[in-house]
């Protein structure tokens, strides 16, 4: 099966199923009035199945990127420099309409079915995936059982 099969045999199921989607967001710097600055926000682009590294949409497959939680500014000490820029975005994500504790994706990019690119991959003939930054490539269509299963019945807890 080749990889736009896969991905289509992945939307089925999962429209089928009527599994929940996650926002996809875009960072927003607005232009200074007057020499002020303004805050950033994080504009709404649609939504998609989140499957590990990847999101899926109606028509596109994207890689993820940062996966932020919208919530309301608060004064707060940072430990780390990493930890305040995440809370930024959070913060850009409310002011961008997100309701507290939305899920949103920032970051992600839209990739190419027919040319393989990271993560993305073709290993002796066969769509994979490297699902991780340190892990090997898995077989794409193993990879998509795998994560619309775990989309469709989460384990308890989680």
């Amino acid at each position: 099966m080749n990889t736009a099969a896969l991905f289509d045999d992945a939307r089925a199921r999962l429209t089928a199923a009527g599994a929940p989607r996650e926002a996809l967001g875009e960072l927003v710097v607005p232009r200074r009035i007057l020499g002020v600055a303004r805050a950033p926000r994080i504009e709404r682009r649609g939504a998609a199945w989140h499957l590990g590294a990847l999101l899926l949409t109606d028509d596109a497959v994207l890689a993820t990127g940062e996966i932020v939680r919208a919530r309301q500014e608060a004064r707060r000490g940072y430990t780390a420099e990493s930890q305040r820029q995440r809370s930024e975005l959070a913060f850009a994500a409310r002011r961008g309409g997100f309701a507290e504790g939305e899920t949103v994706h920032v970051g992600w990019r839209a990739l190419s079915v027919d040319t393989p690119d990271a993560p993305l991959a073709l290993q002796d003939g066969i769509p994979s995936i490297r699902w991780s930054a340190a892990g090997a490539l898995m077989p794409l269509h193993a990879y998509l059982d795998e994560r619309v299963a775990l989309l469709l019945d989460p384990p308890a807890g989680a």
